[in-house]
């Protein structure tokens, strides 16, 4: 059903649908499929092989492509299940993109992401790569089709113009109200934010810490809005974002929650980075060190450390004699991580850009590096310098894998190949993916 163009916008082709059908699976919770004319659509709520009418919701005449929701399935995939989740569904709530396939079925769409960015910007295939193709699941979330992991930790409420705590719609600020969200994990699900009147507010990030029964919630109010009277279903420490300055600063109770990974406990302050779910930490720790096999007396990188998850994992294998320099921008985190790390007198932690602090150290040699960088990977300049220390092997974590891909890529310029490659469904229904790469001389590869 080709229907003509409106006009009405200046050729906005928001509306219109097209029966289409739908391609492979594209990095960001989308599938291709084209029009017969040819012209690209991004669709959401589709799954590869299936023939949908798709409705047009970004994009106009002549443009590169189009971004679309399957409006109606006409032929349903095998992997296909009857969405669990009441707000999701086109038009609704963008948290999840894969509510409509089952578990095992996401988890093969992230691989084929994962494996498409590596071919695309790597130039390499798995078996290349280390790795076996497959995204395994944490531990506890190999559930059968219809029911859903409760695996997030850390939820950001939108609030809308009448006080209700909802969720975003997906790239849109249109708020969808909840009555609960499905993903959520327990602790932040009994807190009852969804139930509350949060009017003033522009969002509210309600904390539920592994480890701890420790609860929090950072308001964030609108310009000249003054903070309500937090009342929940559990206790909670209660944190506020400043509107001209961004800090977050502390209402009442602690300013900071107790996670736990490792065989250790993290004090993570003003709502700062910590793995979203509950396994995770544990998760990547071993998969990094596995990787690393790290030896007494060795000498280790953690680059954008955080709160010292990695760092304190390195520093517990070294040994003694062994030595651990941090780097992270943020000065909480920064607080943070030397409070957590107190315990080891040969691991330091500098506050700062890595592109700008690793230089000033003056350090011409490292035997292994762990670098988790954010969204946007390292970059060029950063893989140069890591590459010229010469460590015998480097573990990087990602959570985006045109990023990892991208700097894997450098690091192969640079005389670097990936050992092996580990994929991790820690971000459920989402088309979020995490991966750990281990990274070696190519020379001892040969």
């Amino acid at each position: 059903m080709q229907a003509e163009p409106k006009k009405s916008q200046a050729g906005s082709l928001v509306g219109e649908e097209y029966e289409v059908e739908i391609g492979p699976v594209a990095h960001g919770g989308h599938c291709i499929a084209r029009t017969s004319e040819g012209q690209v659509l991004f669709v959401r709520h589709a799954l590869p092989g299936e023939r949908v009418v798709a409705r047009v919701t970004e994009g106009e005449e002549g443009a590169r492509f189009l971004r679309a929701d399957a409006v109606r399935i006409l032929e349903a995939a095998k992997d296909r299940v009857e969405v669990p989740c009441p707000y999701a569904g086109p038009g609704r709530c963008g948290g999840c993109d894969w509510q409509h396939a089952k578990p095992g079925a996401q988890r093969r769409l992230k691989g084929e992401v994962v494996a498409e960015q590596l071919h695309r910007l790597a130039g390499l295939t798995p078996e290349e790569a280390g790795w076996d193709g497959t995204v395994m699941p944490a531990e506890g979330d190999k559930l059968p089709a219809g029911e859903v992991p409760r695996w997030r930790t850390r939820v950001q409420y939108a609030v809308d113009a009448e006080g209700h705590a909802g969720l975003r719609r997906h790239r849109s600020h249109e708020v969808e109200r909840i009555d609960h969200c499905m993903i959520a994990a327990e602790g932040v699900d009994q807190l009852g934010v969804e139930k509350r009147d949060w009017s003033g507010m522009e969002s509210v990030e309600a904390i539920a810490a592994t480890g701890s029964q420790d609860r929090q919630v950072i308001l964030t109010p609108r310009p000249g809005a003054r903070l309500p009277l937090v009342e929940l279903d559990r206790p909670v420490s209660v944190l506020r974002v400043d509107e001209k300055s961004g800090g977050v600063h502390r209402v009442h109770g602690r300013p900071f929650v107790r996670e736990r990974a490792d065989g250790r406990t993290y004090r993570v302050g003003n709502g700062g980075f910590w793995q979203v779910h509950p396994k995770a930490a544990d998760t990547l720790v071993t998969a990094v060190m596995q990787g690393l096999l790290p030896r007494k007396g060795e000498m280790a990188l953690d680059l954008y450390c955080g709160v010292g998850l990695f760092a304190a994992a390195l520093a517990d294998r070294l040994g003694e004699k062994g030595a651990v320099l941090g780097i992270e921008s943020g000065k909480r985190a920064v607080e943070d991580a030397r409070h957590n790390l107190a315990d080891f007198p040969r691991v330091r932690i500098e506050q700062g850009k890595v592109e700008s602090v690793l230089p000033r150290t003056g350090i011409t040699e490292v035997d292994l590096i762990v670098l988790d960088p954010p969204r946007a990977g390292a970059g060029r300049t950063t893989v140069t310098h890591l590459a010229s220390l010469t460590p015998r092997r480097i573990a990087y974590v990602a959570c985006d894998p045109a990023a990892l891909a991208r700097d894997v890529g450098y690091f192969r310029e640079h005389g670097y190949r990936v050992r092996t490659l580990r994929a991790f469904d820690l971000f459920p229904m989402t088309h979020h993916v995490e991966c750990v790469a281990i990274l070696e001389p190519a020379a001892k590869g040969t």
